[in-house]
């Protein structure tokens, strides 16, 4: 082969070789980034579909629950609501025989829609007495909830344990609007 023809086929090549880079670096690689961001765009609107779609199925029960839970909140009054609790934790001592040693009420302002009441609550009694007031609070329909517990023994054979709770209860302070 002769030089000339050399050099024209090795231009030839440069050119096509800086073309196709080109090419690569210009329509290529922004198409492909373009289909995958689209790709993974795509992906996550279905799946915000596909959680709509879940939330439109459970409607209801979505509804009901969050109707049991506007009405069996404490009410808007701060010293009504500290009652209310207090008369309930009366009552759950009373039907589960243990013996309440202190309460401490305490209200935190976490939103501009809700309050809550949380107490602590120190009570001692036997096994059976401090899982029947575990479970009268929890059956209870008042919007009230075990935030955290502590339990231990009192005596050495643990007939008598010390029970540590710390129980909120929620207001409602918006409940007029429409959610």
């Amino acid at each position: 082969m002769n030089p000339k023809n050399r050099q024209k086929l090795l231009i030839v090549v440069a050119v096509g070789v800086v073309a196709l880079f080109a090419l690569d670096k210009i329509v290529l690689t922004p198409l492909t980034n373009a289909w995958k961001a689209r790709s993974t765009e795509i992906s996550k609107l279905r799946e915000q579909v596909k959680h709509g779609q879940d939330l439109q199925r459970r409607e209801s029960s979505l509804r009901a629950h969050w109707d049991g839970m506007r009405t069996n909140s404490l009410p808007n009054n701060p010293s009504l609501a500290e009652q209310q609790v207090l008369r309930a934790l009366d009552r759950w001592s009373q039907d589960s025989r243990v013996s309440v040693t202190s309460l401490a009420p305490q209200w935190k302002h976490d939103s501009e829609d809700y309050m809550t009441l949380q107490c602590r609550v120190e009570a001692s009694g036997n096994i059976s007495a401090v899982t029947r007031f575990l479970y009268e609070i929890e059956k209870d329909p008042l919007a009230v909830r075990v935030d955290s517990m502590e339990i231990s023994a009192r005596d050495t054979e643990g007939q008598q344990l010390a029970l540590g709770l710390q129980v909120s209860g929620l207001v409602l302070t918006q409940v007029g609007q429409k959610q």
